[in-house]
């Protein structure tokens, strides 16, 4: 007799992350992954040597210097927060710990995919609700809410799209959900958003006891290989965090690179203005040449090519000049490629070979 898991994990894909290579190709550059156009900020990579004569010791499992210079860095409270070893481990733990068998998790149709890996694997039923022009359906996601439901994921902004809710229409859905239904806002590009009135999370999670905030040190803080984030939630869903995580399920090098990252001076100022000028760039160029750019709030555009057939064509190009970027057919959206926002010269290369595609 074969050992079988549970039914629902064999319904499960796994997660493929954006490629790195291309074969015969010697010069690649990445911007499949949506990672810092920068890298590391140097105190941070200065960080990870420093610890190399220490890695035989085990980290501090309560990550205390970590918590508190995001406390400081956020105005948040380091008692609140919870550190992962990525936002993907604390959003499964959320999942594991309140959704599994018989319960359903509502999620926006092309919200982040390990919300719905990580969901089924859980046991839960995942609805995947349409979105209005790409962006969330509040009025949507509130009606798909049923008896079982016990978790909301919303990305904001949201990952592949680059769509944003504004604070009001967050708010709308808070108010609309039961006590008993969880709001988790993943909130990773929340460093690249320039909208006056955009707050990532931390307004409800102090407002209500029943929401979560998630971030990422992947994004603009360049670290994604070092697989570090946080969550700010409620003290009871800290406390449950707290039970369900490993002891020691952050290493020591990735929260002295954190301490260093978020101590590192102008860094978040100069990548957002770096994205905000290479994104306007690089959607106007693209437009310019015929394809549509979807509007984002991250550090990534969704370039729309009408069908799946010229995505593929136009993937085939940038792969020709060593450009790999993210086709989306695995978030419903074949039509269409992420590209992340690199250096001036990466993004100068995008612009370069998608024109010349457009018009050869």
């Amino acid at each position: 007799m074969t050992v079988m898991p549970r039914p629902s994990i064999l319904s499960v894909e796994p997660y493929v992350g954006g490629e790195s290579k291309i074969p015969g190709v010697n010069r690649i550059v990445k911007l499949s992954s949506n990672e810092g156009a920068f890298g590391p900020p140097p105190g941070a990579i200065e960080a990870i040597r420093a610890m190399a004569p220490e890695a035989h010791r085990y980290p501090d499992g309560s990550a205390t210097a970590l918590r508190e210079a995001i406390g400081a860095r956020f105005g948040l409270d380091p008692a609140r927060i919870v550190v992962g070893n990525g936002s993907d481990e604390l959003l499964a733990l959320l999942i594991l710990a309140y959704g599994g068998e018989g319960t359903e998790l509502v999620m926006s149709a092309h919200g982040f995919l390990m919300y719905d890996i990580t969901g089924r694997w859980a046991g839960c039923r995942v609805i995947k609700v349409p979105e209005r022009n790409l962006t969330a359906d509040v009025d949507g996601l509130l009606a798909a809410v049923g008896p079982r439901t016990r978790l909301v994921f919303l990305a904001n902004p949201n990952n592949p799209t680059g769509s944003i809710l504004p604070q009001a229409e967050v708010e709308r859905l808070r108010a609309g959900l039961r006590e008993d239904i969880l709001l988790v806002l993943d909130a990773a590009y929340a460093e690249y958003v320039t909208r006056p009135d955009y707050d990532a999370g931390a307004k409800l999670v102090d407002a209500t006891g029943n929401t979560v905030m998630t971030r990422t040190f992947s994004k603009i803080f360049g670290m994604g290989g070092m697989r570090l984030g946080w969550a700010y939630a409620p003290a009871p869903v800290v406390d449950i965090l707290g039970r369900v995580r490993g002891p020691f399920n952050v290493n020591a090098a990735a929260m002295a690179a954190g301490v260093a990252a978020l101590a590192e001076p102008g860094w978040i100022e100069k990548s957002v203005a770096h994205n905000t000028a290479w994104r306007g760039k690089v959607s106007e160029a693209l437009s310019a040449a015929g394809i549509r750019v979807w509007p984002s709030e991250g550090n990534f555009v969704l370039a729309d090519f009408g069908t799946a057939e010229k995505a593929r064509a136009a993937d085939a190009a940038l792969r020709a000049r060593g450009l790999i970027v993210r086709a989306m057919g695995g978030y419903g959206l074949p039509q269409a490629l992420r590209i992340t926002i690199g250096t001036a010269e990466e993004c100068t290369m995008v612009i370069e070979a998608l024109s010349a595609f457009m018009h050869g």
